[in-house]
């Protein structure tokens, strides 16, 4: 009896060994982190983990002029309407050991990446 609840045991330890991963991203320790917030809503902070993640973004507030629509939907002039700027990038290494960064920009114009591994649309 000792000896079959004695390989329970073991055999348990093993499998839990081999469910757990053995360097989880989400126990990475931060090696560095900054961070600047002003009072005119711009912003800048920057971090860097145990696992090689690193990331940057800066963010400002500005003025973009946009049309002005009546209740029907037609223009009947601009208006100014703030809008937050923000510019950054992140790396990581991914599972095969490449290290993948990527930049960015965030406007009034959305998301727009740049990345050596992302897809690009071919020119017409």
């Amino acid at each position: 009896m000792n000896t079959t609840l004695f390989a329970l045991v073991v055999l348990m330890v093993v499998a839990a060994s081999y469910a757990a991963p053995a360097d989880s991203d989400a126990q990475a320790a931060i090696v560095s982190q900054t961070s600047d917030v002003q009072p005119d809503g711009s912003f800048n902070y920057a971090y860097e983990s145990a696992n090689g993640i690193k990331v940057e973004d800066q963010g400002t507030i500005k003025s973009i002029k946009v049309p002005k629509l009546d209740e029907t939907g037609r223009q009947i002039g601009e208006e100014d309407v703030q809008v937050s700027v923000q510019t950054g990038s992140f790396q990581y290494t991914a599972p095969d050991g490449q290290i993948y960064t990527l930049r960015y920009i965030a406007d009034e114009n959305g998301f727009q990446p740049q990345a050596d591994h992302l897809p690009v649309a071919p020119t017409a």
